[in-house]
């Protein structure tokens, strides 16, 4: 019996000394042989053809199916075949240690990536000052020491950036042993420049008492309509940083940001805006909290904290799973009901509940994401910004993937197309 393996054929390019490889001849490339192309030290690039508005412009190769993709979906969340046999073993050693970075050279405007570096320090810039925007940037400053150069504060109100400004600063280790990033006032000239712009704006919150079903939904025309307009000068800027939405409904935000930055002035989509793995949205985190919060009333549930996941958005869809290792479809939809409850908990004592979504979905995501570390957040998958573990590398944006039994996907994919079909 003939066991020889049969190798995918693929084509090395040379493109700005960078070593990139395709299934596509690509005749404008300089071609170069394989025995040159797995000389390469470091990252190299994937160059594929996905549809634009449905599709990344760059991500992380983190599985050797993903080679394969010809659209992008849910289906990326779960792991591939486990034989490899048909891809060269050094490829698949470079997807390995996570040094693939695949591009998508249907969008306009894609060479710049084949320079992108991941910082060792970032500069923030936030935007708005409330309730939620404030004790973000207490948390940045306490807690990004080794990640955040310096954090950038406006607003509307001068009052408020003075007030924060005297405030963050006046913030010391008693023992003088480190410095705590210096916060600085920043003109709107200034909003991008940046590592990451924060936005933090939000308007038409629900008075304590005159909640509806979905008090972050309630927002959405409001803050559609800022942030769109904060989308169109990071167009104008050619803004190549992380855009941080933190406001609610973070998803849905973060979904207007992308369509706004991305549309001409003749309302045509051109795809020179901001790539839709920038804009990533942060209100995740604190579904999680509360789901290890309330999980430790049980132990029915106490498992979570090592086995559980959320998925989706930051209310309603939300999808909490009590244990990605023996799944509970009951036990996980009554603590999605408990967590999707909490939020009007704290507003039954008389307050607003910002202190943690301001601190476990906003402050300690960023810097987990900008450390390159797994965490909550909403990212770009098939059109639609779903809320998911995932982790920014030196190759893009990593999705976690995992062995997801049918009835959670269902789940999962009731909340996609819930999401698709509000924007």
């Amino acid at each position: 019996m003939n066991n020889l393996r049969v190798i995918t054929m693929y084509y090395y390019y040379l493109l700005d000394d960078k070593v990139a490889f395709s299934k596509f001849k690509l005749n404008k490339f300089q071609e170069i042989l394989p025995d040159h192309a797995r000389t390469v030290q470091g990252n190299m690039f994937y160059l594929n053809q996905l549809t634009p508005g449905k599709s990344r412009k760059s991500f992380c190769i983190s599985d050797p199916s993903m080679l394969d993709i010809s659209k992008e979906d849910l289906n990326l969340l779960r792991t591939g075949k486990k034989e490899y046999s048909d891809i060269p073993e050094w490829i698949l050693e470079k997807i390995s240690s996570k040094d693939v970075m695949c591009i998508n050279i249907s969008y306009p405007d894609w060479q710049y990536l084949l320079n992108s570096t991941k910082k060792k320090s970032y500069k923030v810039n936030i935007v708005g000052l409330g309730d939620v925007g404030g004790i973000l940037a207490l948390g940045l400053k306490l807690q990004g020491n080794d990640i955040i150069s310096s954090i950038g504060i406006y607003d509307v109100d001068k009052n408020k950036i003075q007030r924060w400004y005297l405030e963050l600063n006046q913030i010391i280790h008693p023992n003088h042993e480190f410095l705590f990033p210096k916060v600085e006032v920043i003109g709107m000239d200034d909003l991008f420049n940046c590592d990451i712009f924060v936005f933090c704006v939000s308007t038409g919150v629900p008075k304590i008492g005159e909640e509806q079903n979905d008090v972050r939904l309630v927002q959405f025309n409001g803050n559609s309509k800022i942030i769109n307009e904060y989308s169109k000068k990071a167009r104008k800027e050619k803004f190549k940083g992380l855009f941080a939405v933190v406001s609610d409904p973070v998803d849905l935000l973060c979904k207007s940001a992308y369509l706004s930055s991305n549309t001409d002035e003749y309302g045509n989509y051109d795809y020179l805006g901001l790539a839709p793995e920038q804009i990533i949205g942060f209100g995740l985190g604190v579904m999680d909290a509360r789901a290890a919060f309330y999980s430790q009333e049980s132990n029915e549930t106490s498992h979570y904290i090592k086995e559980g996941r959320v998925f989706g958005p930051h209310g309603d869809g939300l999808v909490v799973a009590d244990s990605i290792i023996r799944y509970n479809h009951n036990i996980s939809i009554s603590l999605t009901e408990k967590v999707l409850n909490s939020n009007l908990k704290v507003r039954e004592t008389g307050y607003k509940p910002y202190i943690a979504p301001a601190i476990s979905s906003g402050a300690l995501s960023i810097i987990s994401c900008l450390k390159g570390e797994w965490h909550y957040s909403s990212t770009f998958v098939g059109g639609v910004f779903m809320g998911l573990k995932n982790r920014y590398t030196s190759t893009g944006i990593e999705l976690e993937k995992l062995e997801l039994p049918d009835n959670l996907f269902e789940r999962l994919s009731a909340t996609y197309k819930y999401l698709e079909k509000i924007l």
